[in-house]
């Protein structure tokens, strides 16, 4: 488990905004953390599993897609500070995200 700071948390958001930007083909400062992923940007779920497959390799994550899957079915995002917020338990919780 790795502990969360300023610094991972800037980290996360920067690299959120900057994927959801190139991949929506939106500029990064249309983007906010109240923006909905699908409802403003267009997003969808194919997208979350890329962002994920991103963050296990940047922080050498060890966790299952299938609970990743179980946690967001409990603890739906919609905007992307949410997504922000969601990554960022799961870095700091991997596989125990779904003690929480």
């Amino acid at each position: 488990m790795a502990q969360i700071t300023e610094k991972t948390r800037g980290e996360v958001k920067e690299v959120v905004l900057d994927f959801f930007a190139e991949e929506c083909e939106i500029e990064l400062n249309e983007i906010s953390e109240d923006s909905k992923i699908i409802g403003d940007l267009d997003g969808d779920s194919l997208m979350f599993l890329e962002l994920i497959e991103i963050f296990k390799k940047k922080f050498n994550l060890n966790i299952e897609l299938k609970t990743i899957g179980k946690y967001a079915v409990k603890n739906p995002v919609q905007t992307i500070g949410e997504l922000i917020d969601m990554q960022l338990l799961i870095i700091e919780h991997e596989n125990n995200i779904l003690d929480m």
